[in-house]
């Protein structure tokens, strides 16, 4: 896993939490489609497809965080925000299953525990909070900015816990010198920033389209962005 980046490679973990992780991401897949498969309408099906292939394409791009590490888009905050929880995590799965087939970014043997925090963890933590803001902030254009902004750091310094808790539970290899702790320091510092990056690029894209097309934006659905600074309702 270079520079501690949050795709896991293959060896970082032991087997018996890299086969937990699988087993917790195949069932709770499932139930996503499942779940999945009630929202899903004429407009909701084509914009699952578009989300995913955004996340596929930026997640190809790093953007500089430190000296020697950067980082990319990890899209559970903005796919919750355009596609809901469910199908959002379904498209970072594909996005993932497709990254470690075809270009070997994680490896074959995390993949489990990267659906887990990327997929799962990244996508459920950031529409919680999504649901908390939409009831507090006005639904204007900086306020669904700034939720997609908060919703991002959150995702990406939970997806990074969740690497923390298994590498915890069964880390094969030494990644930095000081042990566990300093690990967790690591990892939580970076993918702050790189949750900054995420969400300045979450919170454009999102209002760009609600502005548009707000009956696209899932955590919008029944309602319209204001001009105004009245607060909104849930979502």
């Amino acid at each position: 896993m270079d520079g501690l980046a949050l795709h896991i490679g293959n060896g970082v973990l032991d087997a018996p939490v890299s086969i937990a992780c699988a087993a917790l991401a195949a069932a709770a897949l499932v139930f996503c489609v499942i779940r999945g498969r009630r929202d899903l309408d004429d407009r909701l099906a084509p914009m699952a497809g578009l989300v995913a292939a955004f996340v596929f394409a930026v997640q190809m791009l790093n953007f500089p965080v430190l000296p020697g590490v950067s980082g990319h888009l990890l899209g559970g905050a903005l796919a919750a925000l355009l596609v809901g929880p469910w199908v959002g995590a379904l498209c970072v799965a594909v996005v993932l299953v497709v990254q470690a087939l075809v270009f070997a970014d994680g490896g074959i043997t995390a993949l489990g525990p990267n659906i887990v925090n990327m997929a799962l963890v990244g996508t459920a933590a950031a529409y919680g909070l999504i649901v908390l803001l939409l009831r507090v902030l006005p639904r204007t254009p900086a306020g669904l900015a700034a939720t997609a902004l908060l919703a991002s750091v959150v995702s990406v310094v939970a997806a990074a816990l969740g690497f923390v808790l298994q590498y915890a539970l069964g880390g094969t290899t030494q990644l930095v010198d000081y042990g566990l702790g300093a690990v967790a320091a690591t990892m939580t510092g970076t993918h702050l920033l790189i949750g900054v990056g995420e969400g300045i690029i979450a919170a454009t894209t999102v209002v760009t389209v609600a502005k548009t097309r707000p009956d696209l934006v899932y955590a919008l659905r029944g309602t319209r962005l204001t001009t105004t600074s009245t607060v909104g309702g849930a979502a």
